[in-house]
């Protein structure tokens, strides 16, 4: 039986297909997931995304509350610092002479209006006179000799002090007996 060069090439290709089929390792089959499954993936996926970014709200939400509770001091201190010379006016005010009583009364109803916002606000004065001496409190500007006090004793206020909790917002100028 003669063959001709085609058919040499055909039954040369089919024997190296076959060859080629036995020689290869098996492959795995793999199967798409069905739609089913791919939502199933998708939806714990999303559900996923969901729970951290609610996670991080919540996080973000205590953490600006935090932030807004160690500011309020700080910022109640700034606007404070702004009107207590305005607050020093007013005593002075206060302490001055004056021969119209409606125009006394007043400028006391304006300085009993800031001490009451002030307490409001959680601003105290800070005592001096009459006390012991107190540097985180106090700032001396004079010494002076006197029988009536003992020494380290303050004397005399010369401008108020004032505190929010434990953060002093003006230290009280005072004269210290010696």
């Amino acid at each position: 039986m003669a063959m001709n060069n085609e058919e040499m090439n055909e039954e040369i290709r089919t024997e190296e297909e076959v060859t080629a089929e036995e020689t290869a390792p098996e492959a795995e089959v793999v199967t798409e997931p069905s739609n089913e499954e791919k939502l199933t993936a998708e939806l714990a996926s999303v559900k996923d995304q969901l729970l951290r970014t609610v996670a991080e709200y919540d996080n973000f939400r205590k953490r600006a509350a935090k932030e807004k509770l160690e500011l309020r001091p700080v910022i109640i201190t700034d606007v404070v610092k702004e009107f207590l010379p305005v607050m020093d006016n007013l005593t002075r005010a206060l302490e001055a002479e004056c021969t119209d009583a409606a125009y006394k009364q007043g400028v006391q109803m304006i300085d009993d209006s800031f001490l009451e916002i002030l307490t409001k606000l959680g601003v105290e004065e800070i005592e001096s006179d009459g006390v012991m001496f107190d540097p985180s409190m106090h700032q001396a500007v004079q010494r002076v000799e006197s029988d009536e006090l003992e020494s380290g004793m303050v004397a005399t206020t010369f401008a108020k002090g004032y505190r929010i909790g434990d953060r002093v917002i003006r230290f009280a100028m005072v004269a210290v007996v010696n």
